[in-house]
């Protein structure tokens, strides 16, 4: 499985050494209390990696919104990234993408009842969330886990895949942003993007392998698309697209990680043809030509295939033909726990919320767990978190 997914640059070790030894004395700041962490009465919820590129945040979040948002008031805190704003921002059904970013803009556009909330000080925009009138009843942390100035109920780390972090080395010679022990923060560890027919042994070298703790829960996801929906609804257009089966598909996408979605789609459509560009690419003139001229050269029967991300980006461009605005369909994704799992995480999260309080289920047997090692020493456990198997 190492070899299979992740690409080890060796002659630049020294330099991710150098850099583990920054990002550790940070977190080396933290956990002595000299960087402070702050606690808040509001439930927070954070979601995050400690990788480069893209493990799936957004569908996990828009998870939990659909778990929350029928129960009690839900905020999600972003940072906003590449926005063209500063400061706090809080979104309204008017609100444009480049005030808040595309990932927001998603979110705020797919439940509009959800307080969407962009500030790179995560602090402040807590605290002013807690001081409304009627305040929210949970705060989702989108991208936060590395962001230790908030301390959260709950600690969720995704880890995707087809780069496990366990296999993986620190930048630059790797895609991780602070050593591997950074994973013992988190209160859940989701392995995301996995194939839907992941074996149960691999299930079993997984978490072997990830070498958890008994308070940490371990959890397997995988994504499942919904039906395709056009862009551009109001033009004039052929017939919807049941699917992408007989069709020559351009698959536009400017995401960290497109491995999924070309792999999910590749046996479904005639032919795939990727049209890649860097995560929360801002399209130009220049990157508009360019897709005209690859769709053109489709053969038909032929259609556009691109995320709900990106989509947030595109539908207010200029110079996009007749025929692209036509034949663009937006793939919606949903994440999907796997080996039954889905009722187990869902009730720790709704435990924790309706609890009221800082310290989580989770957390509180974190804290009970360290207690006890305190006091002795000893390999470290490993814990099977998952079922049926």
């Amino acid at each position: 499985m190492e070899g299979d997914f992740i690409k080890i640059n060796d002659w630049l070790l020294p330099l991710s050494w150098l850099y583990g030894l920054g990002v550790g004395f940070r977190n080396f700041l933290f956990d002595l209390g000299v960087l402070k962490s702050r606690a808040y009465k509001t439930p927070v919820i954070a979601v995050g990696n400690i990788t480069v590129g893209g493990t799936g945040k957004t569908p996990h979040v828009e998870h939990l919104i659909r778990l929350l948002q029928d129960k009690m008031r839900v905020a999600v805190l972003s940072r906003g990234y590449k926005r063209k704003s500063s400061g706090l921002v809080i979104a309204d059904a008017s609100t444009p993408m480049k005030e808040i970013g595309d990932e927001p803009f998603q979110m705020k556009q797919k439940f509009p009842k959800v307080t969407v909330v962009v500030d790179k000080k995560r602090t402040r925009a807590i605290e002013h969330l807690e001081a409304q009138k009627n305040p929210v009843d949970v705060i989702l942390l989108d991208d936060a886990f590395q962001h230790r100035y908030v301390k959260p109920g709950i600690n969720i780390l995704l880890v995707d895949y087809h780069r496990l972090i366990i296999y993986d080395k620190l930048l630059p010679a790797g895609r991780l942003r602070e050593p591997l022990k950074g994973k013992d923060r988190a209160d859940i560890v989701i392995v995301t993007k996995c194939p839907r027919e992941l074996k149960p042994m691999e299930y079993r070298v997984i978490t072997k392998a990830m070498n958890l703790f008994p308070y940490q829960h371990l959890y397997f996801s995988t994504l499942e698309y919904e039906l395709l929906r056009p862009v551009f609804p109001h033009e004039k257009r052929t017939a919807l697209l049941s699917g992408v089966n007989g069709q020559n598909v351009l698959l536009l996408t400017g995401i960290a990680s497109p491995r999924q979605l070309l792999e999910d789609l590749t046996p479904q459509a005639r032919s795939i043809t990727p049209l890649s560009f860097a995560d929360h690419h801002d399209f130009k003139k220049r990157d508009i030509r360019r897709l005209n001229e690859a769709f053109e050269s489709l053969p038909s029967p032929k259609c556009i295939v691109t995320t709900e991300k990106d989509t947030a980006r595109l539908i207010g461009v200029e110079g996009l033909s007749e025929a692209v605005r036509q034949q663009l369909y937006l793939l919606p994704v949903r994440i999907r726990f796997m080996s039954d799992q889905d009722e187990l995480f869902n009730q720790n999260i709704i435990d924790y919320v309706h609890k009221n309080s800082r310290n989580s289920i989770l957390a509180q047997a974190k804290d009970d767990h360290k207690s006890q090692n305190s006091h002795r020493s000893g390999d470290r456990p490993r814990t099977i978190s998952f079922r049926n198997h």
